[in-house]
């Protein structure tokens, strides 16, 4: 599951496991490689962690949530999103001329950190994710929240993690020049955060009809929660921990640069 090309961008990342000991070593740990294996098995099919088939050589469900979690505690996951975003500009395959930001919920099953009653779903324990793409619909940066937080309260956050991408002559890129929104966002003090960040807010206003054709470049963000949820495990939370889902987000935008990136 995992190609070779794809494992010589991870195994450098991966922080090093402490030396077995002499005495009394236990049982010798398993493979990284087929560690990660699991973990995309997981991401994709939306398997629970204790249901990880055995016959496929991953390891126990337990042993890939701990690496799963471990890596990501050490920013594994955020490294490799940054990489591969450095990749897909060096490769011209990167448009950061504008930017387009949205929001989209799911349900949270069993409840949590970053969860609430969800507006659109009577009530019902979900969670939001919010992204930021670039004009094509990469990824850029990503959060998560409960399902009653607004939409234009991750404005500022997602502009604050947009990351610097090199991978070309000169300083990183940080900021696109122009950002597009829905009217959602159509708040004065989020058009002077933008401003002062030296982007060009695009907000569609309020109280004004449709037809602003706006949706001719917005509609790539629709496409790219369409990506991600088609990680099976991305359509419904089951973690109740945060972090184990912000984990699972971020690798699926890495994933997401890679296929973009072979293609």
């Amino acid at each position: 599951m995992v190609s070779d090309a794809l494992w010589a961008e991870i195994a450098p990342l991966l922080p090093p496991r402490p030396a077995r000991r002499r005495r009394y070593p236990g049982r010798k740990p398993l493979d990284d490689r087929k560690v990660l294996c699991g973990i995309l098995f997981v991401l994709y099919t939306g398997i629970r962690w204790e249901y990880l088939p055995q016959e496929l050589g991953f390891g126990c469900g337990m042993t890939c949530w701990r690496r799963l979690r471990d890596w990501n505690n050490a920013g594994v996951w955020q490294r490799l999103h940054e990489i591969l975003l450095a990749r897909l500009r060096a490769a011209g395959q990167l448009d950061m001329s504008r930017a387009v930001i949205d929001g989209s919920h799911i349900r949270a099953l069993k409840g949590g950190p970053k969860t609430g009653p969800s507006p659109v779903d009577r009530r019902r324990p979900g969670s939001k994710h919010h992204v930021i793409t670039d004009a094509g619909g990469i990824p850029l940066a990503v959060t998560l929240t409960g399902g009653n937080r607004h939409d234009s309260t991750q404005l500022v956050p997602l502009l604050d993690k947009l990351p610097a991408v090199g991978g070309r002559p000169g300083p990183p890129r940080r900021r696109p020049d122009r950002l597009y929104a829905d009217r959602g966002y159509d708040y004065p003090r989020h058009r002077r955060e933008v401003r002062n960040r030296g982007i060009t807010p695009v907000i569609a206003r309020r109280g004004v009809a449709h037809g602003s054709s706006l949706g001719t470049h917005r509609w790539v963000v629709e496409r790219t929660f369409a990506w991600l949820h088609w990680f099976r495990r991305l359509r419904i939370r089951w973690e109740i921990r945060d972090d184990i889902h912000e984990a699972f987000l971020t690798l699926a935008c890495a994933i997401i640069c890679w296929r973009r990136l072979q293609s």
